[in-house]
């Protein structure tokens, strides 16, 4: 039937040729040749790991007596874990003979990270437990002077010279807290400020929760110096995962940002016109601007053939635009609505923010090992850079563009510690979107999207040379896991109760007849819940029948009737993994290809070469 009804309707990153790919959710550069050892997918057991801690240094220098240091984990936690990050209290004793024990006082919130009795008082070592929940709320005064009282009278009895390792998760901010507080107490002369430099300087950053530095100073009755600067949050840190199971759960459909007036929203809407030389409608109505892929189907398997493409993951996320202008930073929907979002993007001289910068991306939500959840938004092409269009620029130079103006300052500037602005803060992480070779597709299948954290549902072919267009582009190609083919249809419902679905066909919207859809499972026994709604639906082969997905409520039209045939088309031709891989084994033998994966290959080596000898 779908036949019939087509037939009745007319990777560090890329370095510069790529040949690198990046794994986006777990920031380690894989380089896929044959000369480069496979890399080992992450273990996926981890979920008891604190979130952050393999990344945090074990321990700082000693403050005194006091050695600051995350939590050593039992035993139990080692085969969650590369051999290079185990950190155990048997491995400490083993390693630090010039540092022995005699005090533990663990500030953690809980007793699951390790046995006191198994580990420590059969070494002689004494253990004392000042549990503070070290989120919302600085340590009470109660757990602060039993604290300095116990290292008191470990130092008034301390006739070995050994130590105390005091620890909460990490090792930071409730630690760096309780150690500030004995230095100002056991130290006359000692000030508040003085006290966090003698900490950071050896537990770097140091304390960096600034409600944790102003009940300090409050603490002490002492101004602090506007010159300070907190220090920033580690990369490491995040939402650790008992903050994280107390966040809603997150989804594509989450509305993110907020409202803005009208006409502001309609002068943005003209400077995206404007940058893509697109004009309005006669009636005046103003459409997403974004670029959109086509179907890959057999005929259009022959353009990889005559173009040269790179290829990267299709992410199953939400397409968004984002607009960065000095009065802040908007996301841009479907719909062609703007909310605005809290987000910084400095300029490569740090001393500006970009201005009328246009980008085009899709949000995901990264669910990682540890259970967390997080939003990234994953930044694929451009369209303008501080006023000026990029449209016409080949890809390849606007992915450059991207990389060097956007991403670095951004990336560089977090590595600062005298900006005063707290990246951890914002709604969710921006990456560059990595594009790789043909020649890595097979590893792009069998490596790179099962190691992803958010959802994949195919491939997208960018042509390296291509411009940026408007609209349906037919030279910017998507394929799709055959059983997540779809088209998003308008669903409505007669008064007699049968079900008509919608396209979308020259503005209007187009009677699909003869085409019926089933919903199947207990969250579509209500009609009212898809009645009126934009339905995802898959193409059911056995039953001849579309399948209800999901609501698109990031949409509120229906494919237009050229996408929707694409994917019938797609759907029919049946281009499967392998019958796609096999295409492009022979495609990557043409002269273009060969020529392009050997200027690949000598940039990458060029690349080392030079990096080599940096170092």
């Amino acid at each position: 039937m779908i036949a019939a009804e087509r037939r009745s309707f007319d990777c560090k990153r890329r370095v510069e040729y790529g040949t690198e790919l990046w794994d986006d959710n777990r920031k380690r550069a894989r380089v896929y040749n044959n000369n480069n050892p496979q890399p080992v997918l992450g273990d996926q057991t981890r979920i008891t790991i604190p979130q952050g801690w393999e990344d945090c240094p074990r321990f700082g220098q000693n403050i005194g007596c006091i050695i600051p240091s995350k939590v050593p984990l039992s035993e139990s936690y080692n085969k969650a874990l590369s051999p290079d990050n185990i950190y155990t209290f048997k491995q400490w004793l083993a390693n630090n003979n010039t540092r022995k024990l005699g005090l533990v006082i663990d500030l953690t919130n809980t007793t699951r990270y390790y046995h006191p009795t198994l580990e420590l008082s059969q070494e002689g070592i004494e253990h004392v437990k000042i549990p503070c929940s070290g989120r919302d709320a600085v340590p009470d005064t109660s757990s602060v002077n039993t604290f300095v009282s116990q290292v008191y009278q470990f130092e008034k009895h301390n006739r070995s010279n050994k130590y105390v390792l005091v620890h909460c998760t990490h090792g930071h901010n409730r630690t760096g807290f309780m150690i500030v507080h004995y230095l100002m107490r056991s130290r006359p002369m000692m000030t508040v400020t003085w006290a966090l430099k003698t900490f950071s300087d050896d537990r770097p950053p140091g304390i960096y929760k600034p409600d944790y530095i102003d009940a300090l100073y409050t603490f002490y009755q002492e101004v602090k110096p506007r010159s300070y600067i907190c220090p920033p949050t580690p990369e490491w840190k995040r939402l650790d995962l008992h903050d994280a199971e107390n966040v809603k759960k997150m989804s594509n459909d989450d509305i993110l940002g907020d409202d803005i007036p009208s006409d502001q929203e309609v002068e943005y809407q003209k400077f995206c016109y404007e940058m893509l030389n697109i004009k309005s409608t006669s009636e005046g109505t103003m459409y997403f601007p974004g670029s959109h892929p086509v179907s890959l189907g057999r005929e259009q398997l022959r353009l990889l053939r005559h173009r040269y493409y790179y290829a990267t993951w299709k992410a199953d996320g939400t397409r968004y635009m984002m607009l960065l202008t000095k009065e802040g930073c908007y996301l841009i929907n479907r719909a062609f609505r703007f909310r605005k979002v809290h987000m910084r993007f400095p300029r490569s001289d740090y001393h500006e923010v970009h201005h009328k910068t246009l980008l085009d991306g899709e949000m995901v939500v990264d669910t990682l090992p540890d259970g967390r959840q997080v939003r990234r938004y994953l930044v694929y092409d451009l369209v303008a850079i501080n006023g000026e269009s990029v449209v016409n620029r080949p890809f390849s130079e606007r992915w450059n563009i991207i990389e060097r103006d956007v991403i670095k300052p951004r990336n560089d500037e977090r590595k600062l510690t005298n900006h005063g602005y707290r990246y951890e803060l914002e709604p969710f992480g921006v990456r560059i979107k990595v594009f790789c070779l043909l020649s890595a597709l097979d590893k792009v299948f069998k490596e790179l999207i099962p190691s992803l954290s958010h959802e994949a549902d195919g491939i997208i072919f960018q042509g390296w040379n291509d411009p940026y267009k408007y609209g349906a582009n037919g030279y910017l190609l998507k394929w799709k896991y055959p059983e997540k083919n779809s088209v998003d249809f308008l669903v409505e419902m007669t008064k007699d109760g049968h079900r008509r679905m919608f396209l979308h066909d020259l503005g209007r919207k187009k009677l699909m007849e003869g085409y019926s859809v089933e919903f199947r499972g207990d969250c579509w026994k209500n009609p009212a819940s898809y009645c009126g709604k934009i339905v995802e639906c898959s193409w059911d082969k056995e039953k001849k029948v579309w399948l209800g997905m999901r609501i698109r409520v990031d949409k509120d039209t229906p494919n237009d009737t050229r996408a929707a045939f694409g994917v019938i088309e797609s759907i029919n031709d049946n281009i499967t993994e392998e019958v796609l891989l096999d295409e492009i084994r022979e495609i990557i033998r043409l002269p273009m290809y060969v020529a392009g994966i050997h200027r690949g290959t000598q940039a990458a080596k060029r690349g080392k070469h030079a990096n080599r000898k940096a170092l």
